[in-house]
């Protein structure tokens, strides 16, 4: 580190039986300037693997995030220790012990950036498997950190993909689809709208145009697809115009993000899961960021997953992790 005044970045390995380790040492590798800002957190005994496998010329040098930092030179990667393995877990399973060793990295990395060391987090993937089987209640990432950040059990954080061609932001997250449905209503909406105009200021947009996709095909098709754009989407529209923010019509799910993509909206609110990550991942899964918005601090994330077939072959790529700690750095500097 060149002794700049400029916090540095916490980045997680992941799930250590996934790419996550593969990717992170990959990506430092690559970027010198990155190498410069960003400290993995995690497990000593992943980080070393993944370099002795895929950055041989590159060692770890440790670091407290809590304590000033010093220089470290040119072919080394920094490391705030977070000892959780008592052996390398087998790469492509399940398994508890990684996923209580990809937990505690987040755990760590999350309250670095409350305690105010850090720019904020990324993140490398983790396996929701493994996270069950460690015992975490939560199903990830997003989940975690609005417990930490004391917003469980509220409706004030979101999931926002960010990308050259779009931006969502997701109203529901990890739930089955019929529980999804049934989350859904006015005052969520509300709030979700109300993150979502707040996240387009801060991508420069003053006035942000928000779009709001259907529930149902066609939105509804003025009630013979289904009421729940009248029942849940009209009123939470209303209050939001009411608010000032410029907040369309409930749009048809299979045009809306098309339109986005041609500049007609800043953001679309998307009403689950899928219905808003399969438009960002065809349009280029490489350039998108996952942004959990609400937080006190920055966290951003790469948009795929822990690529458990391919783990250990020396064939995940890094370009998504490479995006994602760029656009960081950019975002907080």
């Amino acid at each position: 580190m060149n002794g700049n005044a400029q916090k540095p970045l916490a980045l997680t390995m992941g799930d250590p039986a996934g790419i996550g380790p593969e990717i992170v040492a990959k990506a430092l590798a690559h970027d010198a300037v990155l190498r410069d800002r960003v400290v993995v957190v995690g497990d000593p005994m992943a980080l070393h693997d993944a370099l002795n496998r895929y950055a041989p010329t590159f060692n770890v040098v440790d670091v407290d995030l809590r304590k000033p930092l010093s220089d470290w030179h040119e072919q080394q990667i920094a490391l705030h220790a977070v000892r959780s393995l008592s052996a390398l877990p087998k790469l492509g399973e399940v398994s508890a012990e990684a996923g209580a060793a990809a937990n505690a990295a987040i755990v760590e990395a999350a309250t670095l950036c409350l305690e105010g060391h850090t720019c904020g987090m990324a993140t490398a993937p983790v396996s929701k498997l493994a996270l069950r089987a460690a015992g975490v209640s939560e199903p990830g990432h997003t989940e975690i950190l609005a417990r930490m950040a004391g917003l469980a059990g509220t409706e004030r954080f979101a999931m926002m993909f960010a990308s050259q061609h779009l931006q969502v932001v997701l109203a529901t997250i990890h739930l089955p689809l019929a529980d999804a449905l049934k989350t859904l209503t006015p005052e969520l909406v509300l709030q979700k709208l109300q993150l979502t105009h707040a996240a387009g200021r801060w991508l420069g947009k003053p006035t942000p145009r928000i779009a709001v996709a259907g529930i149902n095909p066609h939105a509804g098709e003025s009630g013979m697809l289904g009421s729940d754009e009248t029942r849940v989407l009209v009123p939470a529209i209303a209050a939001a115009r009411a608010q000032g923010m410029n907040v369309t019509d409930p749009l048809p799910p299979d045009t809306v993000f098309m339109r986005a993509r041609t500049g007609e909206f800043d953001v679309v609110l998307a009403m689950y899961h899928d219905q808003g990550l399969i438009p960002v991942k065809l349009l280029g899964l490489d350039s998108a960021v996952n942004v959990t918005i609400g937080l006190p601090f920055l966290r951003s994330s790469v948009d795929h997953g822990t690529a458990f077939d391919i783990a250990g072959r020396g064939i995940a790529s890094e370009a998504n992790l490479l995006h994602v700690l760029r656009w960081h750095l950019a975002a907080v500097d």
